[in-house]
């Protein structure tokens, strides 16, 4: 169902309208919220979270998703390492081929220091 105005698109009009991420008190692992334009056709989503340096840390494959709004939790792969820093999370949707995506939109998040002991 989708608010009064928001009817499904075709293809060539479906975009990632927003991306949102939270980071859990346990530090490794971030709450996603994807939303992307109701959509006529099922659209493919990749959503990926690189350090500061660029290294991809985790990464999600959607495949044909049913859902214009979504949620998700992401475990980053740090073995053995401090997870507080600046990442950068990017979601692209596209169709057939990813070369070049149909819409992409990347947002900055951070990931604070562990709480000193008390």
């Amino acid at each position: 169902m989708y608010p009064d105005g928001y009817a499904p698109r075709p293809q060539e009009d479906v975009v990632i309208e927003a991306l949102e991420a939270a980071v859990y008190p346990d530090r490794f692992r971030i709450f996603i919220h994807l939303l992307v334009s109701p959509f006529q056709q099922r659209p493919n989503l990749l959503v990926v979270a690189r350090d500061q340096a660029g290294r991809v840390v985790s990464e999600l494959d959607i495949i044909e998703t049913m859902h214009h709004d979504m949620e998700f939790t992401m475990h980053l792969r740090l073995r053995g390492q401090d997870p507080a820093g600046e990442y950068t999370l990017t979601g692209e949707l596209f169709y057939e081929t990813r070369n070049p995506p149909q819409s992409t939109l990347s947002i900055p998040f951070t990931i604070p220091p562990a709480p000193a002991d008390v």
